[in-house]
């Protein structure tokens, strides 16, 4: 059965939902009816144009995701476009390692200012030291990235409401 596009207040698509909870919203007065289908919904006593698209009345605040951008060793490799940040080179996830730019042994913390992305012959050439005491340099210093990830999810709809 065919499923409805649900808009917040603005405009905004919120989610996809089905047809059975689009004509509750509706009968409950909590939406208007921006497009229908060609097909109408029969009761006992009572026809629905089945909608296609509907606006809330009131406007939905939607819980964004986060702001920050969460410490972790994907976010790293990302951060980098897994590249070794020092010898420039580019590789798969499973042959890269983290590197500590001040190693924990002087003191340098697990941060986005101190953590860069290493292939494993250039950190194990780096040690327990400094990038200058290594004679190593940084293709650019480490920072917190100011991006948000972005997770991408797809859902089959075979009916998708069009207008």
């Amino acid at each position: 059965m065919e499923r409805t596009l649900l808009l917040n207040a603005t405009f905004e698509p919120l989610k996809v939902i089905s047809w059975q909870k689009a004509i509750t919203l509706l009968t409950q007065g909590k939406v208007e009816v921006i497009d229908f289908y060609d097909r109408d919904i029969r009761g006992v006593s009572i026809t629905f144009r089945l909608p296609s698209i509907l606006r809330l009345l009131k406007l939905v605040k939607i819980k964004r995701a986060c702001k920050e951008v969460r410490f972790s060793r994907a976010n790293i490799y990302q951060r980098d476009k897994y590249t070794c940040q020092y010898c420039k080179t580019r590789y798969p996830a499973e042959d890269l390692t983290f590197d500590h730019v001040i190693p924990q042994v002087q003191g340098g913390q697990a941060t986005w200012e101190n953590i860069v992305t290493a292939c494993l012959r250039c950190n194990n050439r780096k040690g327990g030291r400094t990038p200058r005491e290594a004679g190593m340099r940084l293709i650019r210093q480490p920072a917190k990235p100011r991006w948000v990830q972005v997770v991408t999810m797809t859902f089959g709809i075979k009916n998708a409401p069009l207008s």
